[in-house]
């Protein structure tokens, strides 16, 4: 089993506003729906929000902007780590003088 992944690899999912990059997922021995990888957000706008059975925890690669989690909006910028509780509509925006918002992303089961 491959217990590692290159992003180079991997071809983006892309979706409204943002794109995803599904790094370590079952194939390379993640167990009970763990998951992670790298999003890039373009929009100034927020896109249509996620939302999941599991958590998802984020940290902040590059960029500024805006998250959404539920009914809660707060800054984020490099460094910045937050979690979407399951259940949850989480949803990420740039500033619009920001370069896109890189971030890496995990799914855990709860």
């Amino acid at each position: 089993m491959k217990y590692y992944e290159n992003k180079k690899n991997i071809n983006p999912v892309i979706m409204e506003g943002h794109y995803s990059y599904k790094l370590l997922s079952n194939k390379n021995g993640c167990v009970s729906g763990c998951c992670s990888g790298v999003s890039v957000y373009t929009s100034n706008d927020y896109p249509p929000p996620g939302v999941h059975e599991d958590q998802e925890g984020f940290m902040v690669i590059e960029g500024t902007g805006w998250a959404r989690i539920g009914n809660e909006e707060f800054r984020v910028e490099p460094e910045v780590s937050f979690i979407a509780p399951a259940g949850v509509k989480h949803s990420i925006k740039k500033d619009s003088e920001s370069a896109p918002i890189k971030v890496f992303w995990f799914h855990a089961a709860i």
